[in-house]
C-alpha cells in the first residue's frame, strides 16, 4: 500500500493505491470468506483509533465499488499507449477511475529517479529517458480520456527543479524554481504564462538557479476556484492567502 501524499491528507476521505487489482482482490476475496468479511469489518470499527476505522471503511467501499464495475482490467481507449513505469501505470489507473464515473474528484500521480547528478546523459540519457517516460504517459492519458478530457484538468509540478549553471557534481540537480504545465479541456493552451526572469548577470537566484516569479500555490488555487468550484483556498492551502489577482489566466 502506498503512503498517502502529504497533499491528498485532511478529513475528505482518501486512499492511496499501488494496483487497483490488489485492492479489487481485496472485494472479492471478502466476497468469498462469506462471514469473514463483515469480521474484519467489525473489527475496525472497534477500533479506539478513529483515522483507523473510517479508512478500513474507504477501503473496504472501494474494493467493492471496482469488483462491482470489475474496474481494474481492460485496455486504454483510443489506441492509448502507456509507457511502461511507474508513471504511466497510475495514469493508466487514474483513467480508468475516470472513464467508469465512480466519482473521483482529484488523483494525485507521482514519479522519481530525477536525482542523476553527473549521469544526467545526452539525447539518451537518464534525464532524457524520464522526461520521455513523463511526457509519453501525459500523452496516452490525453488520448485514452478523449472527450472526457474537456471535463479532466492535469497540473504537473516538482520540488525537484533544474539548475541554470552546473554544480559541483556535475549536473543541474536541485534547482530553485522550475516550470509547471497544465493540460485540460478548459484550459488555454500554447502559451507560457508568467514573467520570465531571465539567465543574465544578475537574474539569477544566488548566481545558480533560476528565480521564483510565481507561487505553486496561486497555481493550484486557480484550478481549485475555477475548475473545481470552491473558493476556500485557506483551508486547502493552510497560512497561505490565495489572491486572484495573482492567478493566471490560463483556465477559460
Amino acid at each position: 500500500r502506498r503512503r498517502l501524499p502529504l497533499s491528498l491528507k485532511g478529513p475528505a476521505p482518501a486512499l492511496a493505491v499501488n494496483d487497483l487489482r490488489q485492492l479489487q482482490g481485496v472485494g472479492l476475496a471478502n466476497r468469498r470468506a462469506g462471514g469473514a468479511a463483515e469480521a474484519i469489518e467489525a473489527m475496525y470499527a472497534s477500533t479506539s483509533d478513529p483515522l483507523l476505522g473510517s479508512t478500513a471503511r474507504e477501503m473496504m467501499e472501494a474494493a467493492q465499488t471496482l469488483e462491482r464495475i470489475g474496474l481494474a482490467s481492460g485496455p486504454p481507449a483510443g489506441g492509448a499507449e502507456y509507457p511502461r513505469g511507474e508513471l504511466g501505470r497510475s495514469l493508466q489507473q487514474i483513467a480508468r477511475l475516470i472513464r467508469a464515473g465512480v466519482g473521483l474528484e482529484i488523483a494525485f500521480a507521482e514519479v522519481g529517479g530525477w536525482d542523476h547528478h553527473v549521469n544526467e546523459g545526452g539525447i539518451r540519457g537518464q534525464l532524457s529517458n524520464r522526461l520521455e517516460e513523463f511526457g509519453s504517459a501525459l500523452a496516452a492519458f490525453h488520448r485514452d480520456l478523449g472527450d472526457r478530457m474537456a471535463d479532466v484538468v492535469v497540473l504537473t509540478m516538482s520540488e525537484f527543479g533544474r539548475t541554470a549553471r552546473e554544480n559541483g557534481n556535475r549536473g543541474t540537480d536541485h534547482g530553485h524554481a522550475n516550470a509547471m504545465f497544465v493540460l485540460g479541456g478548459a484550459v488555454k493552451g500554447g502559451r507560457v504564462y508568467g514573467e520570465w526572469p531571465g539567465l543574465g548577470p544578475g537574474q539569477l537566484n544566488e548566481d545558480r538557479d533560476l528565480a521564483l516569479t510565481t507561487d505553486f500555490r496561486d497555481v493550484f488555487a486557480e484550478i481549485v476556484e475555477r475548475h473545481l468550484g470552491s473558493d476556500r483556498t485557506g483551508v486547502i492551502f493552510p497560512g497561505f492567502q490565495a489572491s486572484r489577482d495573482r492567478f493566471r489566466g490560463f483556465l477559460a
